[in-house]
């Protein structure tokens, strides 16, 4: 059966803007004249096709005023703003049976901008190094008896790559319960209530991991230096990105403890499955360009608009489009997967065994709508009595990508 083609239009009408519609009026544009990836035109490409005809769906009938409506299918991309909630919530109802009955940390481990130009050509193994030196820095302190810990340490990290303004800044917020498993495990020891380490000692120790990881990496010729980065593929030139490293200021950021597993749960829906911009934050497409909101980190945080070109806007929002398969979610120590789920239930025995953890929620997918917009998408919006059923699906479209 022939199908229909559809050119990726403004499908729907809609008074407010979204990063699918930058894409859909300025995409091809800059397909054209900038080098794009094939991961970054896939990105773009599901963005745009995004809860449109395009990927199919069905109808849905009242049954009792006989309203029909079309309600199609989304991309599920993790780049998508409009994919991240189900996902999400679904997620942090899984760490619910995770949470300790303890106070958390959260630390962030940033990397030198001056790194940026090398991470952008290299993601895939320069991102893996990042995770790589976190990990290690962060149980090498917790087996140093100069912290008084001495014991195994479990921990989430998760990468962020953007700014408020969209242009890179590649960092790992770590989510790290207040105290370590013994190594006999039969002890919880408990961390300071005030700071787990101290941020300096963390700094220094992660500069050293993260800089001996990449320079094996370019001793065993596993980065490539294209444009502005082949100054540095001679070892002469190494050695001096080397030397502006070290003397460069890493930071290792320490935010305010959280008080318990409620805060930990609230924090992780906040963090863990945003994307670089949000659809509510742009506020208009307009003559080429594209205005948003952000919040200025130097200026206390007050929030702030800008305006780019709908090029550069484009350019901005592509750098953080991760690499096929990459984990930006990652779990360590006895919260990692393998023996994750024994490790827990041994700590919260050891801490409090009569206190009373989060349950996982045990809902359908509808059920969990009605919790978070409390809106029953079922009830028709005409007459207030019926309820949505689907009387008919509708097939995916072909899609022509060169418009």
């Amino acid at each position: 059966m022939e199908q229909a083609c559809i050119k990726p239009a403004l499908t729907r009408h809609r008074e407010k803007p979204e990063v699918a519609d930058v894409f859909r009026l300025y995409g091809k544009t800059y397909r054209h004249t900038h080098p794009v990836s094939y991961e970054q035109k896939k990105v773009m490409r599901h963005i745009q096709v995004c809860r449109t005809a395009v990927l199919g769906g069905h109808i849905e009938q009242c049954n009792h005023c006989g309203l029909e409506r079309n309600a199609y299918n989304s991309c599920r991309d993790r780049h998508c703003p409009k994919c991240q909630t189900l996902v999400k919530e679904q997620w942090i109802n899984d760490r619910r049976a995770e949470v300790l009955p303890c106070g958390y940390f959260h630390l962030v481990f940033t990397l030198p901008h001056k790194l940026n130009p090398l991470i952008l050509c290299n993601k895939r193994i320069t991102l893996n190094i990042l995770f790589t030196a976190v990990k290690e820095t962060l149980q090498a302190f917790a087996k140093d008896p100069n912290w008084h810990l001495q014991g195994r340490l479990g921990f989430i990290a998760v990468l962020h790559t953007w700014s408020q303004k969209l242009i890179d800044h590649f960092h790992i917020h770590c989510l790290i319960p207040a105290g370590v498993l013994s190594f006999t495990k039969d002890n919880w020891i408990p961390a300071n209530e005030s700071f787990l380490f101290r941020v300096e000692s963390l700094a220094k120790e992660f500069k050293k991991r993260y800089l001996d990881y990449l320079t094996t990496a370019y001793r065993k010729a596993q980065l490539i230096f294209p444009g502005n980065t082949e100054k540095f593929e001679s070892p002469q030139g190494f050695v001096q990105l080397l030397e502006s490293l070290l003397e460069a200021t890493w930071i290792v950021y320490a935010k305010r403890p959280f008080a318990g597993p409620e805060q930990v749960l609230e924090y992780l829906g906040r963090y863990t499955h945003r994307v670089a911009i949000t659809n509510n934050r742009i506020i208009s497409i307009d003559n080429g360009k594209v205005t948003f909101t952000y919040r200025d980190r130097q200026d206390n945080d007050e929030i702030k608009t800008m305006s780019l070109t709908a090029d550069e806007f484009i350019g901005r929002f592509l750098l953080h489009v991760l690499p096929r398969g990459f984990m930006k979610i990652r779990y360590f120590g006895f919260l990692a997967h393998t023996n994750k789920k024994q490790a827990v239930s041994l700590i919260r025995k050891l801490i409090d065994p009569d206190m009373k953890m989060p349950e996982k929620i045990k809902e359908t997918v509808l059920e969990m709508m009605l919790r978070l917009t409390g809106t029953d998408i079922t009830c028709c919006p005409r007459c207030k009595k019926g309820t949505m059923t689907i009387i008919t699906k509708l097939p995916r479209l072909y899609y022509d990508s060169s418009y």
